[in-house]
């Protein structure tokens, strides 16, 4: 029997989440698994992954072969490395000492990345809204100019028509004066 460490779809249409599990390769995807190992939400940025690591070890040392993409997910949480460790301390190329040390190193440099990433995805929306806000502010005092300018050239154009309406009322005045 051919062990497969896979996806299992679940969730609405576009909106996919998935179950990593063990699963015969002749069973179909969303179908009977041997054992569930987490989950993998590629909705969150970054995306959410839940994985039970021991589990997922033993399974790939006991011969599961990962799909591609549970291939990515095992790289990304450090458990193709541990396996990798593991298999130069049992051909004694490292101690354990030594693997438990590159793999604490490597998990350090790996959460450090991640935190950087949540951290500018955070930075990155914060500035994109103090740019949006200065946009509107500018958007706003420009509209706050047209109105007062249009404002004064009513004010201007009232005048003038209060100036015309008066001057012929006073020629009228004037002239009978003269007669």
């Amino acid at each position: 029997m051919a062990v497969k460490i896979r996806l299992q779809r679940h969730g609405k249409k576009n909106f996919a989440f998935f179950h990593i599990v063990v699963a015969d390769s002749r069973s179909p995807r969303d179908g009977r698994f041997i054992e569930q190992l987490g989950s993998y939400n590629p909705n969150t940025n970054p995306a959410t992954i839940i994985l039970n690591s021991e589990r997922a070890l033993a399974w790939l040392k006991v011969g599961a072969e990962p799909t591609l993409t549970a291939r990515r997910i095992l790289s990304y949480e450090g458990v193709m490395l541990r396996h990798h460790l593991d298999g130069g301390v049992a051909k004694g190329a490292l101690t354990q000492a030594e693997a438990d040390k590159k793999w604490n190193d490597w998990k350090a440099q790996r959460d450090a990345k991640v935190e950087a990433k949540k951290t500018g995805i955070k930075n990155a929306a914060i500035e994109a809204r103090k740019a949006a806000k200065a946009e509107e502010t500018k958007v706003n005092e420009a509209r706050a100019e047209a109105l007062a300018k249009k404002a004064a050239e009513l004010a201007a154009q009232k005048a003038a028509e209060a100036a015309a309406a008066e001057a012929p009322a006073e020629e009228a005045a004037e002239a009978p004066a003269e007669a």
